[in-house]
């Protein structure tokens, strides 16, 4: 209950502040419904305009796509860190995302440097006491090849980032982490069906909803964020996206939606990786 009061407090002050200066706030998007990693929080929080999709939830089909052929698709983080503390909060998605992407696949021996550069981009962000503890246990679970709490730890760092990004008044931040995790999702996911199409398979990306979900919330960012190039470009692909994955009641994916929808998370990929 702490934690909802905080962010009712946050946003109180917020709005009083906008409202004083003649400004509406942003309306955030509602979160599709099977994103939602607590329910209670949504139920408390109204149309949870704190609560970013679960990295989790976006996840929870990777098992029904393997073999993902993520290694492929492999992105190699600089060893600097980016200044820009938007450009951090996209590649922390990207971290915890490539969690869930070794766990998936079994590799274990990637979880150790994946713990220190969650560790390294959490401190950078001002978020970093309780991801280290989040660190160590991913580590042990790792040694003991448990799958099921390597992916409820992850989790449980997505929701501590955002959490302490709610108490610094850096709201948008939280929502950058799962868009930087959907992307990523969606790049290995997609190319994984392109790889070995079935319409079974391929139904699992055609998500309009999700996609005018993330449209919608960088629409809603900060203008400082949301005016950037990189953001107008990502959310302009986002948007032909959704229109790629809309299907009328009677109409079934089909390989070539398949092949845009992978062309068009490749691209995504690259420009939310990509620094000034």
């Amino acid at each position: 209950m702490l934690y909802l009061f905080s962010a009712s407090l946050i946003a109180s002050m917020q709005i009083s502040a906008q409202e004083d200066q003649g400004v509406l706030p942003p309306t955030r998007p509602n979160i599709p419904d099977d994103l939602i990693d607590d329910p209670h929080v949504r139920e408390e929080l109204g149309v949870n305009e704190f609560t970013a999709p679960s990295i989790k939830r976006i996840f929870d089909d990777l098992d029904n796509l393997a073999p993902l052929h993520a290694d492929e698709l492999a992105h190699e983080m600089p060893k600097r860190m980016p200044l820009n503390r938007a450009d951090l909060a996209l590649e922390i998605g990207f971290l915890i995302a490539e969690g869930f992407i070794a766990v998936q696949a079994g590799h274990m021996q990637k979880i150790e440097n994946l713990a220190k550069e969650l560790s390294r981009y959490s401190r950078a962000l001002g978020a970093g006491e309780r991801v280290n503890r989040h660190a160590a246990s991913l580590l042990d679970n790792a040694r003991k090849n448990n799958v099921e709490a390597l992916k409820k730890e992850l989790t449980a760092t997505q929701r501590d980032v955002e959490t302490d990004l709610i108490h610094l008044r850096d709201v948008d931040l939280a929502h950058l982490i799962s868009l930087g995790g959907w992307i990523r999702a969606l790049e290995v996911s997609s190319y994984a069906v392109e790889k070995k199409y079935t319409e079974a398979r391929a139904r699992l990306l055609y998500r309009e909803d999700i996609a005018d979900y993330y449209e919608a919330s960088i629409e809603s960012l900060n203008p400082r964020v949301s005016d950037r190039d990189d953001m107008r470009a990502i959310r302009k692909i986002i948007a032909e996206l959704r229109t790629i994955m809309l299907l009328s009641a009677d109409a079934e994916p089909t390989q070539k939606g398949v092949e845009e929808i992978a062309a068009a998370a490749r691209k995504l990929a690259a420009i939310a990786l990509q620094r000034p």
